[in-house]
């Protein structure tokens, strides 16, 4: 699953792009490499499993996946901070190891050629390998990350109340609103009261409902409420994750949505506290607030819509 250094990283890394100074470094860095997916076919009524971390019980959003040749169900976490959809080594040489299947691993390049399927839809590409991944003996083995480049292949529908997604190819244009699409990243307007919002979503970060930094999290917190924290490590560093209850609401597009819990991390390096004063990104939101709602994302024609 998602570590913190990767949450973090991930809003940086979005923060950093919206900024003037150092722009051509960071248009480099961050811009994701070309979208290679071969995608044929649709997937329609797919039940998707939460992932349960920590006590979380909406820690990852997994989607079932079968892999050619194989006749085993695995699954593949939605990860919309991802820009590029990856596969997990130790994972794909267990199951190479178990099926006695061979996969056409090229580790020099650190890429396995490979398709998977969902449903009626099936992905193939030169996949990037990370060198991370469950053995076969878990409940619901996960092999990959499914990015936001299959977002730009497909529509998505998100039915979080009845736990099931469909990726389409087309959608009517009614009711749908405009979304920003940089870099392969998911930006929402959003608001709360007044307070006009810059939102990421990265759907890898369940587990927070709103990710912002130390001065939102005091507006918007509960005065008094019980505080929340959780340390992890970023590069070395230690992070603490700090938690609050909040009472609020808030707006992506033209749906309200309450807002129960508000988050800032604190241990973060004195450049990445100046990248997120100086930018416009007002924070990171997760699946949580979307839980009896429907997501629809057409990400190509940068447009979505909350039913």
């Amino acid at each position: 699953m998602k570590t913190l250094k990767k949450i973090v990283l991930s809003f940086i890394a979005v923060i950093a792009l919206s900024l003037l100074g150092g722009y051509f470094y960071f248009d480099r860095k961050f811009t994701p490499p070309e979208n290679n997916l071969n995608v044929s076919g649709t997937a329609e009524h797919i039940v998707f499993t939460w992932d349960v971390a920590d006590g979380n019980p909406h820690a990852a959003v997994l989607l079932p996946v079968r892999i050619k040749g194989i006749e085993k169900t695995f699954f593949m976490q939605l990860d919309s901070g991802s820009p590029t959809t990856l596969l997990y080594r130790k994972s794909l040489e267990s199951i190479s190891k178990k099926f006695q299947y061979k996969l056409p691993f090229n580790y020099d390049q650190n890429k396995v050629s490979m398709q998977f399927s969902m449903g009626n839809m099936s992905v193939a590409s030169d996949f990037e390998l990370l060198n991370y991944g469950d053995t076969l003996d878990v409940a619901h083995p996960v092999i990959g990350t499914i990015g936001t480049d299959l977002f730009e292949k497909r529509v998505l529908i998100l039915d979080f109340k009845n736990t099931v997604c469909s990726w389409i190819e087309n959608l009517p244009g009614n009711g749908l609103e405009p979304l920003e699409f940089k870099k392969r990243k998911i930006i929402f307007p959003g608001s709360i009261g007044s307070q006009k919002l810059k939102l990421l979503y990265d759907s890898g970060t369940s587990g927070y409902e709103l990710l912002t930094n130390k001065e939102e999290w005091e507006r918007y917190r509960i005065p008094g409420g019980s505080i929340k924290k959780e340390k992890g490590n970023s590069w070395g560093n230690v992070l603490t994750v700090i938690s609050a209850p909040a009472d609020d609401t808030v707006k992506i597009g033209n749906r309200s949505l309450p807002l129960s819990e508000v988050t800032y991390v604190e241990g973060t390096s004195k450049m990445q506290n100046l990248l997120m004063k100086t930018s416009g990104m007002q924070g990171m939101i997760g699946n949580k607030l979307f839980l009896n709602h429907t997501l629809i994302l057409d990400c190509k024609n940068k447009r979505f819509k909350v039913e």
